[in-house]
């Protein structure tokens, strides 16, 4: 990389050298090994090519952000290895540590990364008295107060010097959580930081005194609220239309916008990796939203040896999509995205098979091949949330006469399944989401006060629309460490409101450790085997 002008003493920023680079491996035969000789390398929005694309689960079809940047964007390349030899990447602005796009046999390894002026920013309570708190600001936090009022943004851009976002403290509200440093436990307050505000004063090497209306001494001593705006404006990965993907060996200190997205792509691998915050800056976010999101995948996802520290929504979650029917004209169903989430890329391909559901039993009606597809691309703003496939045979005629109660999902992308080795702590919500009917294990694994139910096997055509069913999974030897006491530790919940077949099939949850507190709440499902679990 430093032959074409990357600098690894991190001072000039490498954006574009980095892509110089990688495009020249583009053009010659692999397989290919890109080399970052040990240092640390800056990345900038300002540099990066943008590019239209559609992520799931983020920002949907708002104009605002079709454009993504990354630091590291690979597309149409075989046989390629990414090796970071242990540097350190600091990427600034709204941008994207990498996307694999079209490629086949990609590793990315070896290196660090982290934001330098992350989208969430964590203040952590070091005094209270009556009516008052004083927190203290993250290095990498920029702030400014002005009539009492406080805002927080990014460092400027060396090349305008304008920061590239900015948001005031009822922006950043949208998406409280708060972090306890000694219990290590991460949960969703409704109590605001800043309620009943008066003023906000900066008292110097980054504190800042917060008064209230109200004269009573406030709780949250030693805690840390953790604040962010929502807008889910890219993935800190994305593989889309690729193969045999691997993240590996990685301490991803922060994930900016969501989590490593897969997305209608086959065989990915995430292993060995430290998903965690540098608490020593004073930070313990690390993620914006999910550290890992499997959204239509085909093969297998194998999830193995990482750590998973301080999401603000899951861990992994695991699903398919489900697209409601509109309308039917012959053979051909026309369909929508119905999340305000997720749209803007095909979801079939011609050959691909598909599944149509009741919506609300979530019952299978029939199952066809797609003869043709007619519907987004992914990379241009055209039919951003409608679609259409014709089917090889003859659509059930209760579709024909109420097409509005049914959905369809593409039961080929659906992948097999192993998740096994991880330790998930400091997370809000739950540690893993799994809908697939592939063969799955989830083996091994610690979970340590988890604000949720550590395991839920959901699905659902109303809500967030993730498909499908579970089919074949086994949830052994794992260890559930202080389980919520609000929660299940593995919840097999389908959204379902009509109940009148099983949605899931054959899980077996056997052989795990668990502190108290009910071990398995489930409907919905057929062949449920739950022996030799023990409770300490």
């Amino acid at each position: 990389m430093t032959e074409f002008g990357a600098d690894r003493s991190g001072i000039a920023d490498s954006t574009a050298a980095v892509a110089a680079v990688i495009e020249a491996a583009g053009n010659i035969p692999g397989p290919r090994r890109l080399v970052f000789p040990k240092g640390t390398y800056r990345f900038y929005p300002d540099r990066a090519v943008p590019h239209e694309l559609y992520l799931s689960n983020t920002i949907g079809a708002d104009p605002a952000f079709r454009d993504k940047r990354f630091a590291l964007y690979v597309e149409g390349i075989d046989d390629l290895t990414i090796d970071g030899q242990g540097s350190r990447f600091e990427l600034h602005g709204q941008l994207g540590l990498f996307a694999v796009i079209g490629s086949s046999r990609v590793t990315l390894t070896n290196f660090e990364f982290d934001h330098v002026a992350p989208r969430i920013v964590d203040l952590t309570v070091i005094e209270t008295g009556p009516g008052y708190r004083i927190v203290t600001v993250p290095a990498g936090s920029p702030y400014v107060v002005e009539g009492g009022q406080l805002s927080f943004m990014t460092d400027p851009s060396p090349y305008d010097g304008t920061p590239y976002w900015r948001h005031s403290t009822d922006e950043l509200g949208a998406g409280q959580q708060v972090f306890d440093p000694v219990a290590g436990l991460a949960s969703r307050r409704p109590a605001w930081l800043f309620d009943n505000l008066v003023s906000v004063t900066d008292l110097g090497e980054r504190r800042l005194r917060i008064d209230y209306r109200d004269e009573t001494t406030p709780d949250g001593l030693g805690m840390v609220y953790s604040l962010r705006e929502v807008t889910r404006d890219t993935a800190a990965g994305f593989i889309w239309q690729s193969k045999s993907v691997a993240v590996t060996n990685l301490k991803a200190r922060y994930l900016h916008g969501f989590g490593i997205l897969g997305q209608f792509s086959e065989d990915i691998v995430v292993e060995g990796n430290e998903f965690a915050a540098d608490r020593s800056t004073g930070r313990i976010a690390a993620a914006f939203a999910d550290f890992v999101q499997m959204s239509g995948v085909k093969g297998t996802v194998t999830i193995v040896g990482n750590t998973f520290d301080g999401a603000h929504d899951d861990a992994i979650n695991i699903h398919g999509t489900y697209l409601p029917v509109t309308a039917v004209d012959g053979r051909t169903l026309h369909l929508r995205y119905a999340h305000n989430e997720t749209a803007g890329f095909p979801q079939f391909h011609v050959g691909d098979e598909f599944e149509i559901v009741n919506r609300a039993s979530l019952r299978a009606v029939g199952q066809a091949v797609v003869t043709a597809v007619d519907g987004p691309t992914g990379r241009d703003s055209r039919s951003l949330t409608t679609m259409s496939i014709t089917s090889d045979s003859d659509v059930p005629a209760e579709v024909v006469k109420d097409p509005d109660a049914f959905a369809v999902e593409n039961i080929t992308y659906t992948p097999a399944v192993r998740i096994a080795g991880n330790t998930f702590r400091n997370i809000p919500t739950r540690g893993i989401l799994l809908t697939t009917r592939g063969r799955s294990v989830i083996e091994d694994n610690v979970f340590d006060d988890l604000d949720m139910a550590s395991i839920f096997i959901s699905g659902d055509a109303s809500s967030w629309f993730e498909s499908g069913p579970v089919h074949d999974l086994t949830i052994r030897r794992n260890t559930f460490r202080r389980p919520s006491p609000n929660h299940p530790v593995i919840l097999i919940h389908p959204e379902n409101t009509v109940i009148d077949v099983p949605v899931h099939d054959t899980i077996r949850i056997e052989d795990n450790t668990y502190e108290g507190g009910v071990l398995v709440e489930a409907k919905g499902v057929r062949n449920l085997v739950v022996g030799n679990n023990l409770m300490l």
